[in-house]
């Protein structure tokens, strides 16, 4: 960041107000609203000639690259392209040769079939069918022979780089979009074009941008679409740092660096202080609605549901927040038709297709479920819930390996996420692959487990095996902290079990001491009963046999809280000497785990809304070379019933994961 900050704060600021205006006139709006919200946030920097070139007036800036006998022209052609008449602007501008006035012929004629490919996509239909971007073909004719005889400036050959992209033509895409950028750095539409076709770090950081300050937004930007959190939110921090401390946008992809890292409390904060400086915002919206989801905030959520359908019912964003609204309900079929409204306003919005697919899985329709979260991968390959609910929906139709292929996916998107891990270790005890889960689940404690179930599943795991002693070990280390067990029936089945092991053992002060724990649990509660009262019979016969030399022990029906209270140190100092155990403990052959899959609800308040923090180095504990070849799942509209098939494996274009 050292050579941003030789960048002087009034230079940068001419530099945005010039490409607010070569962006407005070609009529390229979401790259001049990025540009003016950039330029708003340095409002205390003052320069001193307000035109944005100090030998040119703003008349002749906005006049540059048209020529007068075309002005006609394209002023008529720009008023028609205001108004979203595009096939009138592209007609109007048809014989113009001026650079300006050519590329609003060429941006209005991929916007007409585009809007027209957008009319004609229902919520069933595929994104990517090839009769649908039949018309795209000629339009690249055209923009090939332009490129050839070198006719197109920076911004024509950024719509070059889209046509590609929209044809699925990845690597000449992203050559020409580097290209543009070079030409025009100004352009943020060129960066937010390029940067799905980034699919790692060491990628991105060879990319030749050149030397312009606007690449560390767009560093900033792509590394939070890789999940890199972390590293975007240093950029950021040293962005606001250096003088964009104000800058809406900066404020808002903060907020969502630290939704994704889990922490929901930061980011509702930010998002809040975000809506009192700009109320009538909307972008974002849906990620904030996700938020308080989350916190189960009901009133606040209908309170921005509210406000969201009073500023524009018609935005895509509004019809998510207020389908997260009826979710919050419980209402899944309303929920699901707001999601439903959202595509048809946007097909390509990919929160919907996903929080869509999380809405199928509560009303148990994994077919319609498969669907949408198809169609969430087709629009963003790197959308891991969109993965992760796809294993889960053929986890549920006990599909075990397309389930494995697909957390695979989901783990390489996220490898720092434990729950990615758990579900791969499930995966893999289905399918009586028991070391390869039993190092999914090691994995998954060492980078902190976010929903506290790896060591009950792995202490489960060896006891299924017949490792008693190791899944004991397993079950005292995951019983030490009470509070930090979610499943409180996991932790009661984990006290029952040490009970009844230190009961056969014959350490009747330690099986007591789990046994009275299980007194709060009404599912358990007879059992530990009936084992106090064993505990109680077997300490009766051991005063009768043998004569006692000291203290004897208070039975277990007449201890007092207090007495097991004074026992606590003791019997805690015994098991932490206990638990020392290698985690690298082979697992034996058996059959395959009979766990269950986990409650919708905790699909849609663990995975759907919010992403985990990365917290620890994930250390290689796993070898895959036993592993059997996944089969790669199909793309039939019946999803459910799919065979494997080579198609849709190469056009993920995302390799399958090991568990090393």
């Amino acid at each position: 960041m050292q050579d941003f900050f030789s960048v002087l704060l009034p230079d940068v600021k001419k530099e945005l107000r010039r490409g607010i205006i070569e962006c407005s006139k070609r009529g390229l709006l979401h790259s001049t609203k990025w540009l003016a919200e950039m330029h708003h946030g340095l409002c205390d920097v003052h320069i001193d000639n307000e035109a944005p070139d100090s030998d040119r007036t703003f008349s002749d800036c906005q006049l540059e690259g048209i020529a007068p006998a075309e002005y006609s022209d394209y002023f008529l052609a720009k008023s028609y392209y205001d108004v979203r008449e595009y096939d009138r602007a592209a007609h109007a501008v048809r014989n113009c040769e001026s650079s300006v006035p050519r590329f609003l012929h060429f941006y209005a004629t991929y916007m007409a079939r585009e809007k027209r490919r957008l009319d004609s996509t229902t919520d069933q239909a595929n994104l990517t069918e090839p009769n649908q971007m039949r018309d795209l073909a000629d339009l690249l004719a055209t923009l090939r022979t332009e490129y050839g005889k070198s006719r197109l400036d920076g911004y024509g050959i950024y719509l070059y780089g889209v046509v590609l992209k929209a044809l699925n033509l990845n690597h000449a895409a992203e050559q020409m979009l580097i290209q543009a950028i070079r030409l025009v750095p100004m352009l943020w539409g060129a960066y937010l074009e390029l940067s799905p076709l980034i699919m790692e770090k060491q990628k991105l950081l060879s990319l030749q941008l050149g030397g312009h300050w606007m690449r560390h937004f767009f560093m900033a930007h792509t590394y939070l679409e890789l999940y890199l959190n972390d590293d975007g939110l240093k950029i950021y921090e040293d962005l606001q740092a250096s003088g964009f401390g104000k800058s809406i946008y900066l404020i808002a992809q903060m907020a969502l660096v630290y939704h994704n890292k889990r922490d929901v409390d930061k980011a509702i904060e930010l998002y809040q202080n975000l809506l009192e400086s700009d109320p009538y915002r909307l972008d974002n919206v849906d990620t904030y609605s996700n938020l308080l989801f989350v916190k189960e905030m009901k009133t606040e959520m209908a309170q921005l549901a509210h406000k969201a359908v009073s500023i524009n019912k018609y935005r895509p964003e509004t019809c998510c927040v207020i389908g997260n609204y009826y979710s919050i309900r419980c209402d899944h079929q309303v929920a699901i038709s707001y999601f439903q409204r959202a595509l048809k306003l946007n097909p390509k919005y990919l929160a919907a297709w996903t929080l869509m697919g999380h809405e199928f899985m509560e009303l148990k329709n994994t077919n319609a479920a498969i669907q949408s979260y198809r169609k969430a991968v087709e629009v963003n390959k790197r959308d891991y819930r969109a993965w992760y609910g796809l294993g889960q929906a053929y986890e549920i139709i006990k599909m075990h390996y397309y389930s494995l292929y697909y957390f695979k996916i989901a783990h390489q998107l996220r490898p720092y996420d434990s729950r990615m891990l758990v579900a791969l270790g499930e995966t893999y005890e289905k399918l009586d692959k028991c070391e390869n889960a039993v190092k999914c689940y090691w994995k998954a404690i060492d980078v902190g487990d976010i929903e506290g179930i790896a060591m009950y599943k792995l202490a489960n795991l060896h006891e299924k095996l017949g490792d008693h002693e190791t899944a004991v070990h397993c079950y005292i280390m995951y019983c030490e902290d009470e509070r930090a067990a979610t499943d409180k029936q996991s932790l009661y089945q984990g006290f029952i079990t040490l009970a009844n092991y230190y009961e056969k053992k014959g350490d009747y002060d330690r099986a007591a001491f789990y046994a009275y724990k299980c007194l709060d649990s009404d599912d358990r509660k007879t059992e530990a009963k009936a084992l106090l009262k064993t505990i109680d019979w077997k300490r009766d016969c051991q005063k009768k046999t043998v004569k006692p030399t000291s203290a004897v022990v208070a039975n277990a029906e007449t201890s007092s809280e207090d007495e097991m209270e004074w026992e606590l140190p003791d019997v805690r100092a015994r098991v932490a000497a206990g638990t020392t155990t290698s985690s690298s403990a082979q697992a034996g052959t058996s059959s395959s785990s009979t766990s269950n899959l986990r409650p919708g609800r905790t699909l849609v308040e663990g995975m759907r809304r919010t992403q985990s923090s990365t917290k620890t180095s994930l250390a290689p504990t796993a070898d895959n070379s036993s592993s059997t070849t996944i089969p790669t799942p199909g793309t039939s509209a019946n999803a459910a019933t799919d065979q494997p098939g080579s198609d849709e494996a190469s056009s993920m274009e995302i390799s399958s994961v090991s568990i090393d």
